[in-house]
């Protein structure tokens, strides 16, 4: 009796809490091994469980899934009598389909230990309709598009009659705007919003709005994201009743005592290598085989859905053995991520995930050892999560990003500046040498040379590796004119250089000397199509060849043309750019709040102090220029989901 009483009293443990959690949610704690809240959920969950309205800002990891679905599941609880039929109760809306799926399986795993709610849980697989009950139960739905339609997502609703939606703002905008979905101030009890700045990031602000439209003024509102931006203060100040503000930051000391807070927890380590572009791969092969102990779960992150296509596809065989590779980008067939997504969380064997920034945030992956950046990002924010997904719930982890030589050292100043610090990756000590870089490219270029689909996805790959680095922010960092093509091509293990404008001039070939025109599909069927298409082709162009000869004179005076002339139209062309990139700057400027101009003057003043320390330190400091360049043009400012284009994983 003793030993419990002793344990009841501990001030951080879940029964110190007031009022007290039921037994059912502390048996589900406990059958989880979470001995006692953290930081963000005690604080959240002594404001949160009253009736108040809370805006929580906490680094990546620190278990913000548990700090607002407990205090939901109570507020639902609470009533005492069952919701009406067709009547919602709560919503949570998160902007990734694999966010809400996987607060959805938090969830039901976590109302299992409530009896009545338990008993509800077969009718979402049937297609039965659900009973009315006589006691409050959790009752939720999982909106996501993709998976299923509207209609579909509406005849559940009717047949389940659940009092908790879970879902991104596409679908739950729908949802909701059907006349037979209701949510009336007297029964509508609490509002959700989870990771707030990147559902604002993702251009969901119109969706935001409709939904808030639907909802009584009178309700709880919980706002949780790991970074607090303008907008996301337009959208407290919108959506929320005097909200009580939580804050929860790691601190650290750093040498000479002076504290020093961190946006990743204290069990993280973030650290950078400095290696050609040609060696990353063999660089990535040592990591996963030197570190001790072996990790069992790590991520490697590239800038482009295509890349990571390509890269899951030759990277069998040349990876260390006894690792499995999964694949996670926003151009799967939703029911394949979500198989992979669970593929590579259930992995009891190592594994190693290829993702873009789809997986940077969000997403609860547990026990992640490593985390690797193939391609570096420019915004921060992304930067940050990106290294979060590792070093989660006091589990130690790694973050490794790969910098080429030159100019690209500038982004350690970079993230120094913007209060995101790196150090050099010391252990376990990586060198690869030129002949084991070499054995790599000559293993993937091999694939290539036996199956045209390699070849055509390698080439795919570089291009869209290429616009992205054009895309840029930091472009005085990332300068597409500083890169070494032929060291970029042997790490991508090309067997030419696409046609591309960045690449004019040079020797397409890499001086291998392959014809790729007779470069065949392993699949006979697809190598007998293009075969057909190839020979129709030549034909073709042998009949206007043929009949061109008027074209070809028009084609040769083009040509002489006088250079002069040329040159005048490219003296305007460059004009008409210079004129289009001060339009461009202009309204940047104009658009930005008072508090943003107030943080872009700080940031110029803080660059300004670096530089001249590194001079009066008898440096030219040319990476710290270049960093303060790159924050001139306006780093940091976001680049959204650094798959180019690429948002169809997302929900619109």
């Amino acid at each position: 009796m003793a030993p419990d009483q002793t344990r009841r009293k501990a001030p951080r443990s879940w029964d110190a809490l007031t009022p007290p959690l039921a037994q059912w949610i502390l048996d589900y704690l406990s059958s989880m091994g979470f001995e006692q809240p953290t930081p963000v959920q005690k604080s959240c969950l002594d404001i949160f469980r009253g009736n108040k309205d809370v805006v929580v800002e906490a680094v990546t990891g620190s278990g913000k899934t548990l700090a607002f679905l407990i205090p939901v599941v109570e507020k639902l609880l609470r009533s005492g009598e069952p919701a009406k039929r067709h009547h919602v109760q709560g919503i949570i809306i998160t902007p990734t389909r694999e966010l809400a799926s996987q607060i959805h399986t938090v969830l039901v795993s976590m109302i299992k230990f409530h009896a009545p709610s338990a008993d509800l849980l077969h009718y979402a697989k049937d297609d039965e309709k659900r009973p009315a009950t006589t006691e409050p139960v959790i009752v939720p739905q999982l909106l996501v598009g993709g998976t299923t339609k509207a209609a579909e997502d509406l005849s559940t609703f009717l047949r389940l009659s659940p009092n908790l939606l879970i879902g991104t703002p596409g679908r739950l905008a729908e949802l909701l705007s059907s006349p037979h979905v209701k949510a009336p101030s007297s029964s509508f009890e609490v509002l959700v919003m989870d990771e707030a700045d990147r559902l604002l990031d993702l251009g969901f602000s119109a969706e935001l709005t409709r939904i808030l439209g639907y909802l009584p003024k009178q309700r709880r509102t919980g706002l949780f994201s790991a970074s607090l931006s303008e907008a996301v203060e337009r959208l407290i100040t919108v959506g929320l009743l005097y909200p009580h503000k939580i804050t929860v930051r790691v601190k650290s000391l750093k040498d000479g005592g002076v504290v020093e807070e961190r946006k990743t927890p204290m069990s993280l380590s973030m650290t950078y290598l400095v290696t050609p572009a040609s060696h990353k791969i063999p660089a990535i092969c040592q990591l996963l085989e030197k570190l001790d102990p072996r990790p069992q779960r790590s991520i490697v992150f590239f800038s482009t859905c295509f890349a990571v296509k390509y890269f899951t596809k030759v990277l069998h065989g040349i990876l260390p053995p006894g690792f499995s590779i999964v694949s996670l980008h926003g151009k799967l067939e939703p029911q394949v991520r979500e198989k992979n997504y669970e593929r590579f969380v259930n992995a009891t064997s190592p594994t190693v995930l290829l993702t873009t920034d789809v997986a940077a945030r969000g997403l609860d992956i547990p026990q992640v050892d490593l985390v690797i950046q193939h391609d570096p990002p420019t915004d921060t924010k992304v930067f940050i999560h990106r290294c979060g997904r590792a070093g989660r719930a006091g589990r130690r982890g790694l973050a490794v990003v790969l910098l080429q030589p030159g100019r690209e050292e500038g982004y350690i100043q970079l993230l120094e500046v913007r209060q995101t610090p790196i150090i050099p990756l010391e252990r376990p000590a990586i060198q690869v040498e030129p002949a084991q870089a070499d054995a790599v490219t000559d293993a993937i270029r091999a694939k290539a040379r036996t199956d045209r689909e390699v070849f055509q996805l390698a080439q795919r790959a570089f291009v869209s590796w290429t616009r992205s680095y054009l895309e840029h922010q930091a472009t005085s960092i990332f300068r597409v004119a500083d890169l070494d093509w032929v060291d970029l091509a042997k790490g991508y293990g090309l067997l030419e250089l696409p046609k591309m404008p960045e690449v004019r001039g040079l020797d397409r070939s890499l001086g291998l000397g392959i014809d790729t025109e007779a470069i065949p599909f392993r699949d006979k069927q697809r190598e007998k199509k293009r075969l057909e298409e190839l020979e129709k082709w030549k034909k073709e162009k042998a009949e206007r060849e043929a009949a061109g000869g008027d074209a070809a004179a028009g084609q040769k005076r083009k040509k002489n043309e006088a250079w002069s002339g040329q040159k005048e139209q490219e003296d305007a062309r460059a004009a008409r750019r210079e004129k289009k990139r001060r339009k461009r700057e202009a309204q940047r400027l104009a658009n930005m709040t008072e508090k943003e101009k107030e943080e872009q003057r700080k940031l110029e003043e803080l660059i300004e102090q670096v530089r001249r320390k590194n001079q009066e330190n008898g440096g030219t400091a040319k990476t710290t220029a270049a960093a303060a360049a790159a924050s001139k043009n306006g780093d940091g400012g976001g680049v959204g989901d650094d798959d180019g284009d690429e948002f169809s994983g997302f929900d619109d």
